[in-house]
């Protein structure tokens, strides 16, 4: 199809005029953003620890971990080295065929550390490939053994799985992002979102809100298990779909209704492993395994991007004695020995340190220095758990308005819909906690004031 491009002309790049904003501008399509109407960028010219130094020399105190992922913060000497000693000896080697040290021990550490059960470790290259990976071996295994018909997802209401078109399916078919696919995705079921709230200490509980949304989870179950392969969920915390703080006895009660229903469960960990929540898996809250647990984001540490999906030996085993004999999937750079032996590094990293201290630490700080939000007009609530914090507003931000008043508090917090969140990296120390949690009051403020 013509474009109207004329492709005998100069690319932009050989056009020494555009500085490097004027091109980021013309040219580069960044997350979720438009091209003709694009929200402000900041140029990262180096981080280290928890700050962002621009290219104009301003630094930033980084709230956001990078989405969540560079929980160690940033530069860190250990993973460094590691990276430049997998340098030397190889970057990439297909793993078709094929296997090396850091795949091997990588596997090793995920096997060790994820709930109990889950010993069968895909690579995988970014959180929603790994959602895919879980969805196609749910699909595939009830296939192979003889149930066909079970080859649909539920998925509950709030959720968010990824952007891919298998991960888009089983996000908010209402809310969320990807409502615009509705027509071109395959068609899911959906349960609402549990209304019962993670339990604190100075919150009393309602114990009619939580067995209101267990037996609206079984009741759906009860009318579509014959075609259901897995229920899929983000366990305690849910995500981008609101950053919501959920009862761990529904988890629990996920787990038995999975297995009175034959219906595998997939717990999407991409966001809440690795200790983001007070536990190394956000399942623990429920102590609970699923069948099958997708993992991302701090795996690597925020080096580069790196997946896995865990599965049962009874799911391996029935999908590897199906019908093609082997799981069908087989990503380009799966298993990059640079990213798994990183991974490793990080993962040691973490377990080394005292992070469980480090997280409560954190939340203890997110709790004091947002409290003073709570009750204030256009702020519907304020919420914390382990790293965690959120102040949800009243009307969904402006991002292009409130995200600069950030960056003049010298603080990277990065709003999406309702939420103002931060996800701070575990090395944070108070003072730049409370640097942070001031400079949110402080933009909230001036938001809220002109809006």
């Amino acid at each position: 199809m013509m474009t109207g491009h004329d492709h005998s002309s100069a690319k932009p790049w050989s056009n020494p005029a555009l500085s490097d904003s004027e091109f980021d501008h013309q040219h580069l399509w960044h997350p979720y953003s438009s091209m003709t109407t694009p929200a402000p960028v900041w140029q990262v010219a180096s981080a280290s620890g928890v700050r962002l130094r621009l290219s104009d020399g301003r630094e930033l105190i980084d709230g956001m971990a990078s989405w969540w992922c560079a929980v160690h913060g940033y530069n860190h000497p250990r993973l460094n080295q590691a990276a430049t000693e997998q340098l030397e000896n190889m970057s990439h080697v297909m793993f078709g065929g094929l296997t090396h040290g850091p795949a091997i021990e990588l596997g090793r550490r995920l096997v060790a550390l994820t709930p109990a059960g889950l010993d069968k470790v895909f690579l995988a290259d970014s959180g929603s490939v790994a959602v895919e990976v879980a969805m196609k071996m749910a699909i595939q295994y009830q296939q192979a053994r003889g149930k066909p018909a079970k080859q649909r997802l539920l998925a509950l209401e709030r959720g968010y799985h990824g952007d891919t078109m298998g991960a888009m399916s089983v996000c908010d078919p209402r809310r969320g992002m990807h409502h615009l696919f509705a027509g071109v995705l395959t068609a899911q079921h959906f349960v609402p979102e549990p209304q019962a709230v993670y339990p604190k200490a100075d919150q009393p509980q309602d114990a009619s809100v939580l067995a209101a949304d267990i037996a609206g989870l079984r009741q759906k179950l009860e009318s579509c298990h014959q075609e259901l392969a897995a229920l899929i969920l983000e366990p305690v915390v849910q995500g981008a779909g609101g950053m919501r703080f959920y009862h761990p006895d529904y988890l629990r009660a996920a787990r038995r209704l999975c297995d009175e229903f034959d219906v595998l469960l997939i717990a999407d960990e991409i966001a809440t492993g690795f200790g983001r929540t007070g536990k190394l898996f956000a399942c623990e809250h429920a102590a609970i395994s699923p069948d099958i647990l997708c993992v991302g984001k701090a795996l690597t540490g925020g080096y580069m991007t790196l997946s896995a999906t865990l599965a049962t030996t009874e799911i391996a085993t029935t999908i590897s004695q199906g019908e093609a004999g082997c799981f069908m999937h087989g990503p380009t750079f799966m298993g990059n020995p640079l990213a798994c032996r990183v991974a490793c590094e990080s993962i040691d990293l973490l377990l080394d340190s005292d992070w469980q201290a480090q997280v409560q630490r954190i939340e203890q700080q997110l709790e004091q220095g947002l409290s003073p939000l709570r009750g204030q007009a256009g702020i519907r609530d304020v919420r914390v758990l382990g790293a965690i914090g959120v102040v949800q507003l009243e009307q969904s931000a402006n991002v292009a308005e409130l995200q600069p008043l950030c960056v003049a508090q010298g603080i990277w917090v990065r709003p999406f819909a309702d939420c103002v969140y931060v996800m701070p990296p575990f090395v944070m120390n108070n003072d730049d906690l409370a640097t942070l949690t001031t400079g949110i009051q402080t933009a909230l403020g001036q938001y809220l004031a002109g809006s």
